[in-house]
């Protein structure tokens, strides 16, 4: 089972990913300094996002997640368009992720694009690892990665903002402020995480009390952390911090060899991300064949505290299918990253306005789901052409669910009838 420093550690890890090494450059091309507002929006943003989340864990902790959330509030249909929305996002963004990292490794050692093939691959398969022991070993080396990243973090900002000149805030929004809107798009893939815990709540010693507390901490340490470090770049480095910031803040404030400590960041926050995201997807696909909207195979390991191996399998094969095919093409990372985060906003929409449903009326986390759907709905805008990949995803839910209803007719259990508590 879980605890509550475990669970922060997963939450922290899957928010705070490789965008930590990449956004804040490409946010202040975008922007210049008036970056720095959007990552204070984004940041608030993460607050009703963080605790709609966690509220509806506590209250309805399930190996489903925010599928469980919609099913309750809206019916089979809804559950089976989130549930394959999440699965299949992570299968596609993970190579994303571990490409990201594989670059500052080729960067480092060299070997150039076989370098980075062959670490993205390793990160795979070490996650996949992780979580074949199943929730506790997953969360026991989540928290020590997040301890790791925090450390890091913490130094590279700490010890570079001596350094910071008033000056590199002059002037403010050179791009004019409709860029920081175009910036606040681009930081989207860094926020994405916040309802991937939810389909581990069930694994909480007491899902009520400690989901809560988990988030709470994992918001103040991501808020702080990705705050710290967009404000040192640009402060220390000035609006053009460059490519690669973070080698750079702690070249000023520790020195070393910059590539090569960009490269152990750059390895420790993709594995912190990966692994949460395996650990709650793996879960998630449990439940979702445990509940009809994926084939029965999928079933097995949907309890809490159960290894839902055959799921964790379908995710690390999908995943290395991604990652082929975007080495094959030679399209890279940029249409997995869209395509993410398109299919991770619609999650978004659909849990927040089940929470609309299933929390109690004009309560403070009822508010809090109000702000948060909102925020989705502006969020889906901005995905662009590549929402049209989750309306695809979203659609092939739809067929199977009419297919496994028929022929797979299960027991309607009370539990699963969509309802409305904020009477």
């Amino acid at each position: 089972m879980l605890n509550v420093p475990q669970g922060a550690a997963l939450s922290i890890g899957a928010v705070l990913g490789t965008g930590v090494i990449a956004l804040p450059a490409l946010a202040a091309q975008t922007a210049g300094p008036a970056s720095l507002v959007a990552w204070a929006a984004l940041i608030a943003l993460s607050v009703p996002l963080a605790a709609t989340f966690a509220a509806l864990g506590a209250r309805f902790p399930d190996s489903g997640g925010v599928a469980t959330y919609a099913r309750k509030a809206f019916g089979e249909r809804a559950a089976a368009v989130v549930g394959w929305c999440f699965y299949l996002a992570v299968p596609v963004g993970a190579p994303a992720a571990a490409l990201f990292a594989g670059a500052y490794v080729s960067a480092a050692l060299g070997g150039g694009t076989r370098t980075e093939l062959l670490t993205a691959a390793g990160l795979m398969l070490a996650v996949t690892a992780g979580n074949l022991g199943g929730v506790r070993v997953s969360g026991r080396l989540q928290l020590g990665l997040a301890l790791l990243l925090v450390t890091l973090l913490l130094t590279a900002t700490a010890t570079a903002l001596p350094h910071a000149k008033v000056e590199h805030l002059q002037p403010f929004a050179p791009h004019g402020w409709w860029a920081v809107g175009s910036a606040a798009a681009l930081l989207v893939w860094g926020f994405a995480g916040w309802e991937a815990v939810t389909s581990l709540a069930a694994d909480f010693r007491r899902p009520e009390r400690d989901l809560p507390r988990a988030t709470a901490i994992a918001l103040v340490v991501v808020g702080v952390l990705y705050f710290g470090i967009a404000a040192a770049s640009i402060l220390v480095l000035g609006p053009a911090p460059g490519d690669a910031p973070l080698a750079e803040l702690l070249a000023r404030g520790v020195g070393g060899q910059v590539k090569v400590l960009t490269a152990v960041a750059a390895v420790l926050l993709t594995l912190g991300t990966m692994n949460a995201y395996y650990a709650g997807a793996a879960k998630l696909g449990a439940a979702l064949g445990r509940d009809a909207a994926l084939p029965a195979w999928f079933g097995r390991g949907s309890g809490a505290g159960e290894v839902p191996r055959r799921s964790l399998a379908v995710v690390a094969a999908l995943g290395g299918v991604s990652l082929l095919l975007a080495t094959l093409t030679g399209t890279g990372t940029r249409p997995l990253v869209l395509l993410t985060s398109g299919a991770f906003v619609l999650v978004y929409v659909l849990g927040t306005a089940a929470a609309l449903r299933l929390l109690p009326r004009r309560s403070p986390v009822w508010w809090c789901a109000a702000v948060a759907f909102a925020a989705s709905l502006g969020l889906l805008a901005l995905s662009g052409w590549y929402v049209l990949g989750t309306a695809a995803v979203a659609g092939c839910a739809l067929a199977y669910q009419k297919f496994s209803a028929k022929k797979f007719a299960r027991p309607v259990d009370p539990a699963d009838v969509p309802i409305d508590v904020g009477v």
